[in-house]
């Protein structure tokens, strides 16, 4: 066979006339050239049948595949939108300090100098951030226990460590599930040297289990309703319409609330949604807050749960400074929490003053962590096995057990409407020993 293939004739298409030209027979492709084989296999894997036997195949080993993964790989996945602008203004933006803790301005009843410079017992920052094992409970429980004798003579209650804590009677009546806050107090706490003030929004004073406790402790329990201009008298919210905020959520208000009360008689804010698991007085010679879980949130790393400040502090100044020249708090959002307490901070260390603590997550919410080292949902059934994380146990003296003495709250964030479950955990851990603290007539 002849090296060439037989040459045909073609019309040139650059004359009218029927100019013949030669070429051989294979053509570069052009428009018009024969499909390919592969051309008619995509086209047929592109009809609805192609694609539902591509699936077949394509699905089961995708699966496969993340199996395989999951069996090497922890992933960790968390996605939150913040609004770019929102970000530079409210969080990227580093404003000046207002000047609260010039001599001119400190509260005569605050000591700069013991409160930023003077000794301290305790360290309650670790330096890294407790994510893995049991690191952030065995830290907690370097914070050892004080050891004191009971006071000498009755301590006037005004005079005693203050304790707050805030029930909006507009959103739920003040029943038994809330009174589960006061037994952890009243169980843990040196009801000699300390005082609870439960905060409300209106009377509480004729609810029958209130009544009870402050019959049974009356210079370690009280009720007051809240008045925010009174509360505000001597800061830069005192006559503010920002005084008259709220939200459904008793975020915003709740916020506020904290930071008068604390402002006006300094002392240990305790969210509603706590129980408290031992003696905070350790904790004391320091200001706080607490870190909101062990990610380090970029926007949102701390929480008011759970915080501590001397009365008429500076730390809360410079915050009333920021929240009156802010644009007001959005409803439902933490504007007056976390967002506040990051921007205060910025501030402080920016303008040289030593900031407040955070205390690790652990301490006050040992359920914003990680699957494998997080306290159990207090919500759901123990499981049949008793079994908690790396092999710790929830009987009493196991694994879960000790972490909770050495933990100092467990935040349950709200979920009223939920029960505890009967026999779980929180009912033979917590609840069982607060009742055998008090006395039988707790209940």
């Amino acid at each position: 066979m002849s090296h060439y293939e037989e040459e045909i004739p073609l019309h040139s298409s650059r004359s009218s006339s029927p100019t013949l030209r030669y070429r051989n027979r294979a053509p570069s492709p052009t428009l018009f050239s024969v499909p390919r084989r592969s051309d008619f296999e995509a086209r047929h894997l592109l009809r609805p049948r192609g694609i539902l036997a591509l699936s077949k195949v394509a699905i089961p080993l995708t699966l496969f595949v993340i199996f395989v993964g999951l069996l090497y790989w922890e992933p960790h996945i968390e996605v939150a939108f913040y609004n770019r602008s929102w970000v530079k203004q409210e969080v990227l933006t580093v404003g000046p300090l207002a000047g609260c803790f010039s001599p001119r301005a400190v509260s005569p009843s605050y000591n700069v100098t013991d409160a930023l410079y003077g000794p301290k017992h305790t360290e309650v920052h670790a330096g890294t951030s407790l994510q893995f094992g049991m690191d952030c409970y065995d830290f907690a429980g370097t914070i050892l226990p004080l050891d004191r004798p009971a006071p000498a003579r009755s301590i006037p209650a005004d005079q005693r460590v203050q304790y707050h804590t805030y029930w909006r009677t507009d959103l739920a009546p003040f029943d038994a599930r809330q009174e589960w806050m006061l037994k952890s107090f009243f169980a843990t706490q040196d009801t000699a040297r300390s005082r609870l003030v439960l905060w409300s929004n209106g009377d509480l004073s004729h609810n029958a289990i209130l009544q009870k406790w402050l019959e049974r402790y009356p210079d370690a329990f009280a009720l007051r309703v809240v008045d925010y201009e009174e509360l505000a008298r001597g800061t830069e919210l005192q006559g503010s319409e920002l005084l008259q905020v709220t939200d459904a959520k008793a975020w915003i208000d709740g916020d506020l609330v904290r930071l008068l009360v604390i402002w006006a008689y300094g002392g240990v804010w305790i969210d509603m949604d706590s129980l408290l698991t031992r003696d905070l007085a350790p904790l004391l010679e320091h200001e706080f807050v607490t870190q909101w879980d062990c990610y380090d949130k970029k926007y949102v790393p701390m929480n008011g749960a759970l915080m501590h400040f001397r009365k008429h502090s500076p730390y809360l100044c410079e915050a009333f400074h920021v929240m009156a020249h802010s644009p007001p708090p959005r409803k439902g959002t933490t504007d007056w929490g976390a967002t506040l307490y990051l921007k205060v901070r910025r501030r402080l260390i920016a303008g040289g003053i030593p900031p407040f603590k955070v205390l690790p997550f652990c301490f006050s919410d040992a359920r914003s962590c990680r699957l494998d080292n997080r306290l159990p949902d207090p919500f759901a059934s123990d499981p049949s096995d008793g079994r908690w994380t790396m092999g710790y146990g929830r009987e009493e003296g196991g694994g879960l057990d000790n972490a909770l003495k050495k933990v100092f709250s467990v935040h349950l964030h709200n979920q009223w409407e939920k029960p505890f479950p009967k026999g779980g955990w929180v009912e033979r851990l917590l609840l069982r020993k607060f009742e055998e603290r008090i006395g039988s007539d707790a209940s």
